[in-house]
Order: structure tokens, then C-alpha cells, then sequence
């Protein structure tokens, strides 16, 4: 009866290092300590291992519930992290498991100061050239220990084979331990998708936090964050933008999280889930053993 929900997430991480998921609606997601995801990303740095992290927040959950190719780009993350509080409240709703919001607007200041600290190198891609020449300066002046290996501002359009395989040398020559991806929910998911193997660093899709981070746009207040209000803040900043993505998609993610937790009332469900969980976090454990080699082939997708 269940066993349409029994799909085993492919993922492999470092040795030591890995932090189980459970599966909120149709994605994984990581559970474990701010400080937790902050180093496992540093380390997957460190060791340029090509590999990617999602930020989930509401609108990625309902994106992968409608795109079954797009719910196993997110399952195929090293990490996902809880990004908005509706999210990471859900870990409490369903399984009754406390767990801190890891969101992309606190943790790439974090991020950059371990770096920083570290001796790591970043690499900025996606976003104007006017706001990562912006960055570039703000960084500097801020951080002037951090090595910016490199920034690059994608064309607008389809980008060629020879423009991909360009972007990847390109990358990779620069020494990046970690490239901060900024080309919105669901294009920076699927690259960082399509580059998992061949771009060798951590990859992050980091959304719109950068023009956040160095000050072009305002945060919500601290006690609107705390309160699950941060969207309402944006939407009151952005209205055209993101009407439609706040109004409709936070509608259907409540709805859909509503019908899950009806679900899990039943006990044969809430039991199916949990072996889910389980089977999935013993498969990615095992696939940190050094003769275990991923074979794994993504649909290839153009993106920009």
C-alpha cells in the first residue's frame, strides 16, 4: 500500500560526517545543528569534493512535489537544509523532533567568516555583474582575509555546450573551494545538479541572499524571522515579484503538509516513513565506504 513512498535518496558524503535526513513531504531533509551544517559544508570545502547543498524552504517542497525530475535533483544534495521556519517546524509537527532553521540569509555570512578563517577560496556564480562588482568591494573591505577565487554573471539565455564546459575549466582553474550559486529555485538546483561530478568544490544555492548580505536590500526584523513572518516582509518589499509565489505556493505547501499530517495519524504510514528515514540514512552511510563508487547519471537540463 505504501510502497510508492519507499524511494531511496542517492547521496554520498563525507566519512564521519553525515547527517541523516527525514523526509518532509517529498524531500529529505537534513536535521542536525547550525553549527553541524556549517562545518560539514566547511569540510566538504576543504576537501574540494564535488558536491551540493539545497536550502529548503517552502516553495522547493511544493516545486518538488510537482516535478518528480526536481524532487530528485533536491534528494540528490549532500545536504538540504531547513531554510525557512515553516520547515524546520515541520521536523516538530511530524516527527515531534526539535530542529534549527538553517536559512541562507544567516548562514553565507557564516560561511564566508569560515571560510575566511579557514583559508578557503569562493566563488560567486549567477547574479548581475553590477551586484558581484558590488560584492567583490564589500567582501574585500569586510573580509580582507578571504580569498575570492573568482566571480562569473551567466548570460541570460541557454548556455551553449562549449559555454558549459568553458564555466567548468573556468571554475576549476580558479582553485574554488566553494562556489556560492545564485540563479533562483529551481535553475540553481538543477545546475549545481548537472555540475555535481565535474565542478570540484562544495556548490550552494544561495538564492537572493547576497544582496542581502552586503546591504542592497533589508532583512525582515529579527522578531518577524522568529515568528515565521519573513516572507510577509518580502512580499510587503517585492509585491509583484512574489505575489504569486507567496500567496499560492505557501497555500498549497500548508495543504499539502495538512494531508501529511493525516497521514501520519495512520500508524502503518507513520511506521512506513520512518523505515524510509532509516533505509535512506543506512544507504547513505554505506555509500561512504571507499569502494563504494556512485553511478548515477541526472538528466541533463540547459540551464542558465
Amino acid at each position: 500500500m505504501f510502497k510508492t513512498i519507499f524511494y531511496l535518496a542517492e547521496t554520498n558524503i563525507l566519512k564521519g560526517e553525515m547527517l541523516n535526513k527525514k523526509r518532509i513531504l517529498s524531500i529529505d531533509v537534513s536535521s542536525g545543528t547550525y553549527e553541524e551544517f556549517v562545518n560539514l559544508i566547511i569540510a566538504l570545502g576543504g576537501q574540494k569534493k564535488s558536491s551540493y547543498v539545497c536550502i529548503a524552504n517552502a516553495h522547493m517542497l511544493v516545486e518538488a512535489h510537482w516535478s518528480k525530475y526536481f524532487q530528485r535533483v533536491v534528494n540528490g544534495a549532500e545536504i538540504v537544509t531547513p531554510d525557512g521556519m515553516p520547515v524546520s517546524k515541520c521536523f516538530k509537527f511530524l516527527y515531534r523532533a526539535r530542529q534549527e532553521r538553517v536559512d541562507g540569509m544567516s548562514l553565507l555570512p557564516r560561511l564566508i567568516e569560515k571560510a575566511a578563517e579557514k583559508d578557503l577560496s569562493v566563488y560567486f556564480y549567477g547574479g548581475s555583474p553590477e551586484l558581484l562588482a558590488q560584492a567583490t568591494i564589500f567582501l574585500s573591505e569586510h573580509y580582507p582575509s578571504l580569498k575570492i577565487a573568482g566571480t562569473y554573471s551567466p548570460p541570460f539565455r541557454y548556455l551553449t555546450h562549449a559555454e558549459k564546459s568553458a564555466t567548468v575549466d573556468k571554475i576549476n582553474r580558479s582553485g574554488a573551494n566553494i562556489v556560492f550559486v545564485s540563479l533562483g529555485c529551481p535553475k540553481q538546483e538543477q545546475w549545481m545538479a548537472e555540475m555535481k561530478g565535474s565542478i570540484r568544490s562544495v556548490m550552494i544555492g544561495i538564492g537572493g541572499a547576497l544582496p542581502v548580505f552586503i546591504g542592497l536590500q533589508k532583512r525582515a526584523p529579527v522578531w518577524m524571522q522568529k515568528n515565521s513572518l519573513e516572507w510577509l516582509y518580502r512580499l510587503f518589499l517585492e509585491p509583484r515579484r512574489l505575489f504569486k509565489r507567496y500567496m499560492v505556493t505557501n497555500f498549497v505547501f500548508l495543504w499539502l503538509l495538512f494531508i501529511e499530517k493525516l497521514k501520519f495519524n495512520n500508524r502503518d504510514y507513520r511506521v512506513a516513513i520512518e523505515r524510509v528515514n532509516d533505509v535512506n540514512n543506512a544507504e547513505r552511510e554505506y555509500k561512504q565506504e571507499p569502494e563504494y563508487k556512485q553511478e548515477r547519471e541526472y538528466k541533463q537540463v540547459s540551464v542558465y
